[in-house]
């Protein structure tokens, strides 16, 4: 029923026209930047000292929940206004726990939260005072929390962005920005093909829960895990490809941390597996269930 019932809801907005974008994600830190977290990370692994003072910091949930708010910014009533149904909300979880069964975490969709607010559903950017001013106003809960807002990307400098996030490492000091912005069309059913199957959020989670991308730093180990083949540039499409030919192994197109089409998009790696459950636990205070198991990065 669940199935049909989106269907109907993609035929009845057909009306609506799809985004012609290319994968575009507002997540991307500079190199220094990564330096500098990165060493942060190896310090709180490897000093015991470092990372009991850190832990005050650091939420005790021990929970491999992860309660999730989301936000439904919308500019009026009408779907193409971003009045996304709850039904639309709930498939986006079902893909979220789908993409993530792997890696003993789950999420709980907390609440659906709708707010008429056309400034924000128009203006939100990275990094921008609006975006500040909406998620100071609506941001729930700790670092352990997630929060997704949905908007359209209408600002200028927003152009072509499906979603962004922040890192586990921004949370002590930073947790009214913490959270998760994506293209509200790019929800299982929307218009915004072919990124209209949930994997946005997917991704964007990718980067809460500590994930670079697999192009990051081009063919080096840009992105701090082992297994994942070194990537010059994104993938568009779902085009097999070998862009560091020098370097062992093919793009991972089918990685949730490439830029490719939803459909192409089935896996984590297990190294991005490992690195999520130590960022997470490091930053968010949120474990994996007891039957998964670390491996080294």
């Amino acid at each position: 029923m669940a199935r049909l019932s989106l269907a109907l809801l993609a035929l009845a907005s057909t009306a609506l026209a799809a985004v012609g974008r290319t994968r575009h994600c507002g997540s991307t830190p500079s190199a220094d930047k990564i330096a500098v977290k990165e060493a942060h990370f190896k310090s709180l692994l490897s000093d015991d000292g470092a990372r009991t003072a850190f832990a005050n910091k650091v939420p005790s949930t021990n929970s491999s929940v992860i309660q999730t708010h989301v936000h439904v910014i919308r500019a009026g009533d009408s779907l193409s206004n971003g009045n996304v149904p709850d039904m639309q909300v709930e498939a986006q979880i079902d893909v979220l726990n789908k993409d993530y069964a792997r890696t003993g975490y789950s999420f709980k969709l907390a609440n659906i939260n709708y707010v008429t607010n056309a400034k924000w559903w128009n203006m939100v950017a990275p990094e921008s005072d609006i975006q500040a001013a909406m998620k100071k106003k609506l941001r729930v809960g700790d670092a352990s929390v997630l929060n997704v807002y949905l908007v359209s990307f209408g600002n200028p400098d927003a152009f072509g962005l499906l979603g962004y996030a922040t890192f586990p490492s921004d949370a002590a000091s930073a947790l009214s920005d913490d959270g998760v912005v994506i293209l509200y069309s790019s929800l299982p059913g929307g218009t915004s093909v072919p990124y209209d199957e949930g994997r946005t959020l997917t991704h964007e989670v990718g980067h809460w829960v500590g994930l670079y991308h697999t192009f990051q730093g081009g063919c080096s180990d840009g992105d701090m895990v082992k297994d994942t083949p070194a990537q010059d540039t994104p993938t568009s499409g779902c085009k097999k490809a070998d862009t560091c030919p020098k370097k062992a192994g093919v793009d991972a197109i089918h990685n949730y941390m490439d830029y490719s089409d939803d459909s192409c998009m089935t896996e984590f790696s297990k190294g991005q597996i490992t690195r999520m459950q130590q960022q997470l636990k490091t930053y968010r205070g949120i474990s994996p269930k007891k039957t998964t198991k670390s491996k080294q990065l």
